[in-house]
């Protein structure tokens, strides 16, 4: 990993949770200790993202699991850009594997999203994948350049974006990406930045692993050249969130 990405770990607590169990998991984090080289962010459900950001230490951002593309207006359940700052959080996770496989959403909305999140101010962890069925089929360079495809044309500031590429069929099946798998996907996409971006994003821009990371297999993940940190499901709920934070 280059010296200049600072280490990065994202819990993403999607829709578990309730101002007890936000408690108990800020206590966890607050005793730690964490590795004060590494950036630590939360995303957890939109009902608790002032409780969260009030409760928390300030050096641990706060993360929305989901924004729309516009500031306001007739969208029944959806939150904007700007109703994630004025709880005072500075982040947003965009394109998770479930918004895109369950929720239905395109390369293209996501792409949008992504866009107005970056104009409005916040930061965004935008997340590419393949399925099973794409990797068995070797389409996974093919699926998640399409996704970075889409992506680009919005990006205004790349400083501002984590990407996240989480193979779909590891995210909650206990299949983990080996560290080579991991590695080979993240040096290609890396390859992809400099020739369709910039050298200099390609060397600066934090690409991290999501899917089914532990603390057994964190160490060795983050050993991996092209690893600059992890997306964290359902193991950043309990206490062992702290060691995959150390894993560097």
């Amino acid at each position: 990993m280059s010296s200049s990405r600072k280490f990065f770990v994202g819990g993403n607590w999607k829709m578990n949770g309730n101002k007890a169990s936000i408690d108990g998991i800020i206590d966890f984090l607050k005793k730690g200790p964490l590795n004060p080289n590494t950036e630590v962010v939360v995303g957890c459900p939109q009902c608790y993202l002032s409780y969260t950001r009030e409760n928390l230490p300030e050096e641990i951002g706060v993360a929305a699991q989901n924004c729309y593309k516009v500031p306001k207006g007739a969208f029944t359940g959806e939150i904007s850009p700007a109703m994630i700052k004025d709880c005072g959080c500075k982040w947003v996770i965009l394109g998770h594997s479930e918004r895109r496989n369950v929720f239905g959403e395109s390369d293209e909305l996501i792409s949008e999203k992504v866009g107005h999140a970056l104009e409005a101010g916040l930061k965004v962890i935008a997340c590419i994948g393949e399925k099973l069925e794409e990797r068995e089929n070797n389409q996974t360079d093919e699926v998640v350049f399409a996704q970075m495809t889409a992506l680009q044309p919005n990006i205004t500031d790349w400083s501002r974006v984590v990407l996240a590429y989480e193979p779909v069929w590891a995210i909650g099946t206990g299949k983990t990406a080996t560290p080579e798998q991991a590695q080979d996907v993240h040096a290609k996409l890396r390859n992809w930045l400099s020739e369709n971006v910039s050298s200099e994003v390609a060397e600066s821009c934090r690409i991290i692993y999501g899917g089914s990371v532990s603390p057994a297999n964190c160490a060795e993940l983050a050993k991996m050249g092209d690893i600059d940190g992890f997306l964290v499901g359902g193991a950043s709920l309990k206490p062992d969130f702290v060691t995959i934070i150390n894993a560097r």
